[in-house]
Parts: C-alpha cells; sequence; structure tokens
C-alpha cells in the first residue's frame, strides 16, 4: 500500500460552482457569461444545429410541397376471408382471435376483412370494415358480420349559438296564453 492508493474508489462530493456570489468567489459580477453580447443577458440560448447566423434557414428556403394525413391515419389489420377458414365452427372471430391465431401480428387501430379466398363454416366475424364480397361469402357459409362501430363524431358548440340561448331564455318568460 501507498499514498496513491490509499483513496482510491473513494469518491469526494464536488460543490456546485455558485455563480454571480461577488468578486472575492471569483466567479463574481459577469457570472463568467462575460461582457455584454447575446449570450450575456440570463435566459439567452446557444443557437441549435439549424441556425445559419441570421441567414434564412435552409428548412424555410426549401419549398413544401405535398400533403400528409400521417397523423391522424388509422392503420388496419387486411385479414382474408379464406384466413378465416382455421377457425372451429360456430366461434366468434375478432381482434383477440386473430391474434391469438397470429393471423394479425403487431399493433393496430382495427381490421378489415377482404373476399378473397373460400370460407366452409358459419362463424361470427367482428371487425372494422368488410368487403362486399366478404360480407356475402361469411353470410352464404351461415355465419354473420358485424361491423365495430367507429370513434362517435365530435360534437361542436355544444353550448349553442348565444342566439339560441336567448331565444330559449325569452321563451320561458314569455306569458302563456
Amino acid at each position: 500500500m501507498d499514498l496513491n492508493s490509499v483513496s482510491a474508489g473513494v469518491t469526494k462530493r464536488k460543490l456546485k460552482r455558485r455563480v454571480g456570489r461577488g468578486i472575492g468567489s471569483g466567479q463574481g459580477k459577469t457570472a463568467g457569461l462575460g461582457m455584454k453580447g447575446q449570450y450575456q443577458s440570463a435566459g439567452a440560448r446557444l443557437p441549435s444545429g439549424l441556425f445559419e447566423g441570421g441567414q434564412m434557414p435552409l428548412y424555410r428556403r426549401w419549398p413544401k410541397r405535398g400533403f400528409s394525413h400521417a397523423t391522424w391515419d388509422k392503420q388496419y389489420a387486411v385479414v382474408n376471408v379464406g384466413d378465416l377458414d382455421a377457425f372451429d365452427a360456430n366461434s366468434t372471430v375478432d381482434m383477440a382471435a386473430l391474434k391469438a391465431k397470429r393471423l394479425v401480428v403487431g399493433t393496430f387501430d382495427g381490421v378489415r376483412v377482404l373476399g378473397e379466398g373460400e370460407l366452409k363454416k358459419p362463424l361470427t366475424v367482428k371487425a372494422n370494415h368488410f368487403s362486399k364480397s366478404a360480407a356475402e361469402k361469411i353470410a352464404k357459409a351461415g355465419g354473420k358480420a358485424d361491423t365495430i362501430p367507429g370513434p362517435k363524431p365530435v360534437v361542436k358548440n355544444k353550448m349553442g349559438t348565444r342566439k339560441k340561448a336567448l331565444a330559449a331564455k325569452f321563451a320561458a318568460k314569455a306569458p302563456k296564453a
């Protein structure tokens, strides 16, 4: 053992640098921010990687074209009627059952059933959408195609207009004959 290994593995608590606490601290007055300029004041942020020194940035000069509805688009799992033949007769087929049989792998917002293939067993199929031929084939096999309803439409202006509220108010106060 020597003096170099005495404190090996011992971590020391390093105090946070207290800036702006007077000239005796060595970090007083300007608190290490320098004299004048953009970054001297409190709350100044360093420029990001996209900042080009006042020049019009590339992402604003670049022409914008096209349109994307990916932010609200729904992803549906597609299953054919022929794939549903893997289920037992008179069983209920929904998203959970399809995942259990590994016909749907991954995360989806719903199921769409298309009409490719043949179905020989009566099944109750619950999905968000059925193609015309798929619904016909399920019904022909003696089954039932239940459509899962979508989300309710957003009610806009549920408070009504001020005009309607005033009309209702005066109708209540009107003398009855």
